[in-house]
């Protein structure tokens, strides 16, 4: 499996996903719904064989390119998504998680990366794997729950009741929050391993930092002042616009040409 092969899964797995969710949405018998979990998994699957086949090919792992992270990031986030619509049947959900995984892997379609077979000493590390895996599925539950406190700061301005979603925020923040926590750890340690030191606030380790502060002052906030919700879901609104700062907009600074955290 190569990238040449990637526009066919592109649109395979597009296809499979917007041919499930339209299901959902117009058909009420539930021999239809398994027909759309049926095309909803193999979509995952779809994607799922392609970077797997890529990471066979390459000979090494499928982290180390932005390109390559996209891949995985769809792959999480439309499970993420597949698995809130059957835990609370949000079916808004399920469309912006599917919407943000064709999205990402038009963005590579339309941008196509490098993929060879090098990787420098510094990825051959234990540690690469697992804190690349577990901060991008931490980003893609972050993801989610921003776009539940933009759905809570609508409901404010039309004067509506925010409790149930304030509550799901929380608990895809935890999550989320979570797999920061664990990528900040798991980052150390392989600095510490690669470079001799744990941390040396390179631009990338300041910005992961940073947005691991502004969703633990969200926690925060939720805990102190539980009744002033209407800021707490702008903190969330807002913090994931410094998370996308530190995984893609970092890149185009100058401070960060440098960094050692720039691979491709």
């Amino acid at each position: 499996m190569t990238w040449l092969n990637y526009p066919f899964f592109v649109f395979l797995t597009s296809g499979l996903w917007i041919a499930g969710l339209l299901i959902l949405l117009f058909s009420k018998t539930s021999k239809f719904r398994i027909v759309s979990d049926i095309l909803l998994i193999c979509g995952v699957l779809s994607l799922l064989y392609f970077t797997v086949a890529l990471w066979i090919n390459l000979e090494r792992p499928t982290f180390r390119t932005l390109a390559e992270t996209r891949l995985w990031y769809a792959i999480f986030i439309s499970v993420i998504g597949i698995i809130l619509f059957y835990r609370w049947k949000l079916i808004w959900m399920l469309g912006y998680c599917l919407f943000m995984s064709i999205l990402f892997i038009f963005i590579n379609y339309l941008n196509p990366d490098t993929f060879d077979k090098t990787l420098m000493p510094a990825l051959q590390s234990p540690w690469f794997i697992p804190h690349v895996i577990v901060y991008i599925i931490g980003y893609a539950f972050l993801a989610v729950s921003s776009l539940i406190g933009i759905k809570g700061l609508y409901l404010l301005s039309k004067s509506k009741s925010v409790e149930k979603t304030i509550k799901l925020a929380d608990n895809i923040v935890y999550i989320g929050f979570s797999f920061l926590t664990f990528g900040l750890l798991f980052g150390a340690l392989w600095a510490k391993e690669a470079w001799g030191h744990y941390w040396t606030w390179d631009p990338k380790e300041t910005w992961s930092f940073l947005t691991w502060m502004v969703y633990l002052l969200f926690i925060h906030f939720r805990i102190s002042k539980k009744k002033n919700i209407r800021s707490s879901l702008w903190i969330l609104a807002i913090a994931f616009v410094v998370l996308l700062i530190c995984w893609f907009g970092i890149n185009y600074l100058p401070s960060t040409q440098t960094s050692v955290h720039i691979y491709s």
